[in-house]
This record gives C-alpha cells, sequence and structure tokens, in this order.
C-alpha cells in the first residue's frame, strides 16, 4: 500500500482565521475587491454553474485554496504562511545545524518516524524566546538559535514542507480535487481541477534555477533522477500518482517541465458517476450483470477521458468473493476483494525487468476468478486473449475511440491479435470527454456487445445496446428484448428458464441503483458493502425500500 500523509482540516471559518493570522490577513485583503469569501469544508460538482465563484476551502491546515473569477476565467490561489526575510534568515542557519547533527539521531524507517526525527533534531538547535535574541558568533559556534513562539511554528511548516513534503507543489498534491499538475516551463502551474477543469494555479517558477532544482530533488525523492543524460524520465510518487519529468531546455524549449496524474485512495463510485451523468442507472445494472457473471469488458477511449475511473467504478459489481488479479504498469486500480493479488511490472531496461507479459503468465497459473489489466498496449494483448479463451475473464482498459477502431488497433501492428480471436471479448465501454452546456464532462457514449466472428464476410458482429444522446444527455437502452449477452450468456449462467427474464431483474437492479443515488450514497466502500449484502441476503439486506 502506498503511503500517504493525512491532515487535520479546519470546519469553521472564523475558529480558522482565529488560529491562522495568515489566513485573517488575506480574507480582510481580498474582501475589499471580490467581498467576504465563501467557506466550504467540501466542494460538491453544482459549484462549477457559479457566475462568480468566491470559495475558501482547507486543503489541509494551515493550507486553505481560494477560487474566484479573474480575467473572465476561475483562478487558484494558495493561500498559506509566507517566511519573512528574518525568518528565511533563520530557517538557512536552522536547516545548517540540523544537517551538522543529523548524523547523531536514530535512522528513521517509516516518514512519521522521519518526521518525529526532523522535528527534534529541529527542537534541538533552537529555542523559544520573547523578544529573539539576535544571531551572533555564538550561534555558530553550537549555542542554540533563539527564536519567537509564532517563528517557530512558521519555520517548522516550511521545514517539514520543503524537507518531506514537496515545497512548491505540497499544497497541490494535498488537494483531493486536483486531478492533473502540469508545468511546461518556467511560470505558472496550471491545473485541472474536478469542479472547475483546467486553470491557472499561483503556484509560480520564478526561473530554470528554482524548477531545475525542483525536478531534481523530486525525481531523486523516487528513485529515478533525472539527468542530462537520462532527461526523460517517469516515476511514481510516495502516494502513488504518477509523474513525467522532461529535463532541461535543451528538449523543452520553455524550461524543464513535468506533469503528476494524481492518485485517488479512495476510488469514485459508479453512484458517483450516475449523479455526474457519466453513467445511467441502466447501464450500472446491465454492468452489474455482466460481472457478476464472467463477462470480459473493454474499458476504450482516449486519454484523459476517465477509463481507469470507470473502471475502478464497475469493479464493484465483481462478486466479493472471486480470487481477484490485477496487473498494472502504474498503480491505479483499488479493488475491495480480501483475495487480491496486486502485480506491478518492474521496467527499467535490465535483463530483471518483469513486463506485462511476465505477469499476465503468471496470474494464469493462479487460477483467478478475474484478471484486470491496467492498459493493453503491446504483446500482453496476446496473453490477454488467450485468457479470455480458456475460460478467464479479464477487464482492461484500451486506447480507442471506437469499436471500429479498437478493433484495427488490436489486430494490426504491433500487437497482432487474430481477428477471429475478437470475439473472446464480450463487452465494449467507449468514453470521451464531451462538452456539454460548454463545460467539458465525461461521458460513456457507448455500450456495445460482441457477438461473434463472421468467417463469410470476415468481420466481427457488434450489436450497441447503450448510446448517448448528445442532445437530450441522456443514455438510451437500445438493446431492450435484443441483448445477445443478457440473453444468450448472462440469462444462460444464472440458470434463467425464460431468457427474457434477464430484463425483469436488470429493471429492479436499475431501481436499486437509483435509490442508491437518491440517497446520495456516493462513498465507494460503503456502495460495496450494500452490493456485499445484496448478493448474500437479497433485497431485505438493502437500507432503503425499492
Amino acid at each position: 500500500m502506498v503511503e500517504r500523509q493525512h491532515f487535520s482540516k479546519s470546519e469553521n471559518f472564523n475558529e480558522a482565521q482565529a488560529k491562522f493570522p495568515h489566513l485573517r490577513a488575506y480574507v480582510n485583503r481580498v474582501s475589499e475587491k471580490l467581498g467576504v469569501p465563501q467557506f466550504e469544508s467540501q466542494l460538491n460538482r453544482d459549484m462549477r454553474s457559479l457566475e462568480n465563484p468566491n470559495i475558501i476551502y482547507p486543503v489541509g491546515d494551515p493550507i486553505f485554496i481560494h477560487l474566484f473569477k479573474k480575467d473572465s476565467a476561475v483562478y487558484y490561489h494558495v493561500i498559506m504562511p509566507e517566511l519573512s526575510e528574518e525568518e528565511k534568515h533563520f530557517y538557512d542557519t536552522i536547516l545548517d545545524r540540523i544537517i551538522e547533527i543529523a548524523h547523531t539521531a536514530q535512522i528513521p524507517q517509516t516518514q512519521d518516524e522521519l518526521r518525529d526525527v526532523l522535528i527534534s533534531l529541529y527542537n534541538e538547535v533552537i529555542k523559544i524566546s520573547n523578544p529573539p535574541e539576535k544571531p551572533n558568533f555564538l550561534n555558530s559556534l553550537g549555542k542554540k538559535i533563539a527564536i519567537t513562539e509564532p517563528q517557530y511554528h512558521n519555520i517548522l511548516f516550511h521545514l517539514i514542507k520543503n524537507r518531506l513534503g514537496y515545497a512548491k507543489l505540497e499544497p497541490l498534491l494535498r488537494d483531493m480535487y486536483i486531478e492533473d499538475i502540469s508545468c511546461v516551463g518556467v511560470g505558472a502551474i496550471w491545473i485541472v481541477h474536478k469542479i472547475f477543469g483546467q486553470i491557472e494555479s499561483s503556484v509560480v517558477f520564478e526561473n530554470d534555477i528554482e524548477l531545475n532544482k525542483f525536478i531534481v530533488e523530486s525525481s531523486e525523492r523516487v528513485e529515478r533522477p533525472v539527468s542530462e543524460a537520462h532527461p526523460v524520465v517517469d516515476a511514481i510518487m510516495p502516494d502513488g500518482s504518477r509523474a513525467n519529468y522532461i529535463y532541461s531546455r535543451k528538449i523543452s524549449l520553455g524550461g524543464s517541465s513535468f506533469t503528476i496524474r494524481k492518485f485517488n485512495e479512495t476510488p469514485i463510485s459508479f453512484v458517483n458517476l450516475i449523479g455526474w451523468n457519466t453513467w445511467s442507472a441502466e447501464m450500472a445494472a446491465y454492468l452489474w450483470l455482466c460481472l457478476e457473471n464472467g463477462i470480459s469488458l473493454f474499458v476504450c477511449g482516449e486519454t484523459a477521458s476517465g477509463k481507469t475511473t470507470t473502471l475502478n467504478a464497475a469493479t464493484a459489481f465483481i462478486p466479493f468473493e472471486h480470487k481477484c488479479y490485477t496487473v498494472e504498469q502504474t498503480p491505479e486500480i483499488t479493488l475491495p476483494h480480501p483475495v487480491w493479488q496486486h502485480l506491478v511490472t518492474r521496467e527499467s531496461g535490465e535483463k530483471t525487468d518483469v513486463t506485462m507479459f511476465d505477469l499476465l503468465i503468471a496470474s494464469l497459473r493462479s487460477r483467478p476468478d478475474y484478471i484486470i489489466v491496467g492498459e493493453i498496449r503491446g504483446q500482453e494483448a496476446n496473453i490477454t486473449f488467450q485468457a479470455m479463451q480458456t475460460g478467464h475473464p479479464v477487464i482492461s482498459t484500451f486506447h480507442a475511440g471506437s469499436v471500429h477502431s479498437m478493433i484495427q488497433r488490436l489486430t494490426g501492428d504491433p500487437i497482432n491479435i487474430p481477428i477471429a480471436f475478437i470475439d473472446n471479448l464480450n463487452v465494449v465501454l467507449i468514453q470521451s470527454a464531451v462538452y456539454v452546456k460548454g463545460k467539458v464532462e465525461r461521458r460513456v457514449l457507448s455500450i456495445t456487445e460482441v457477438i461473434r466472428y463472421n468467417d463469410e464476410v470476415g468481420k466481427v458482429l457488434t450489436k450497441e445496446v447503450f448510446q448517448w444522446d448528445s442532445v437530450r444527455d441522456k443514455h438510451n437502452f437500445r438493446g431492450l428484448y435484443n441483448s445477445y449477452m443478457l440473453e444468450q450468456k448472462m440469462a444462460h449462467h444464472m440458470g434463467l428458464k425464460d431468457p427474457r427474464e434477464i430484463y425483469d431483474i436488470m429493471k429492479r437492479r436499475t431501481r436499486i441503483v437509483e435509490r442508491m443515488v437518491e440517497n446520495e450514497i456516493f462513498d465507494y466502500f460503503q456502495v460495496v458493502k450494500i452490493l456485499k449484502k445484496y448478493r448474500q441476503d437479497g433485497e431485505s439486506s438493502l437500507p432503503f425500500s425499492i
């Protein structure tokens, strides 16, 4: 599991201003121009309709975020304590002294222990004095450095932020509402906010020296250091986020750059996706039946279309008692199942590499009920389709904007799956980022059933059972009394005498999903718990009536 630090967050605006003078001073200053900001401990998607947002929210004390309109666009401003010139001098002196005595400390084994050691060393080299004593020659001879109590807390905050956190990026990495962080060179950082989309932030790299130093230190911390010899590096950060670093102006003309795709510790539930209209309740019921009955599914779409989010949400439908294996290059999948083997590749160009191909072969030997592949890109596709042929259901993501292009990519170079093997895959979901009422939204465009390969025409026969209506922003179920998978696969697997009974079951499950949305049961693990109890005890276990 990844190690992630949790921060306390203020819930009351007045109490927060009383506790943090920097917040109070900022609010007083901006209120004259924008009015008093609205404090929110949590954000919701309804806020994206605000014409003039003026919102402050906490991301971990003492850091707060202010979202407001600037030059006709939403702007992301970080509010946190700053060091005065005197405090900067103290900071440098204290850090030098800590480095001098660091060898006397016990070697920490965890992030929490490292934090404790740093605080202990900090306390060893300072003393609180009101007013502070002026720095003098004795300071360099081992005398404790005298600072005031407010200076003590401010310097300690920056010490932990810079040495254990990610310096300027610490507020952004704490913010649960950020999906992506992008630096395209010297200048402002841009973010993709879950509520307000792509917006500019107040976090700025002033020059090449500052930016290069950050990238070198950050890449070294994840043991994938950049250099002139290796200027492009992919890495996984301690919290599971994915980072890509590009070093030096020789290949990045605007200056060194990086992108961080944030890791979500708790997956987004399918109930969330229905509330956002990414899915429909009928889609959820259909996928519920599919994954409960061992159907193989590909989630396809372009980059940043939400494929992994949909895959994670859908895994809640896999029966809880099933044995699941996940195979990934970057760990992004989270399963609630007790028997979950989480496999990750080791690829560095050495002979000791462990590839997706290797891990898929290993997973087949373990007789899993479900194999989940983070993303299929190359030769691992051959093993994936062999797994389907031998009766192992597979779920994966794949870069393709349509079923037709998916088949073209799978059967063409460099993957080269024989077209006759494609019908081992049962269902294809296509997802995309689209414009709805002028805003970028993620929508499932279609769900298509793969019926069979037709020798006579040399094509794969498919049937679209769900289609997104872009005009009404609505998903239409076109497979009623006409679904091959529901009638020929799932009804048979469930032992139904009349295959069309499956539609009544789907309708009932659609209502269960709708009631989850109505009751605002959005938490992923709460949703999983309801599904688990329903599978064991039926409708009597539901926390609501249907």
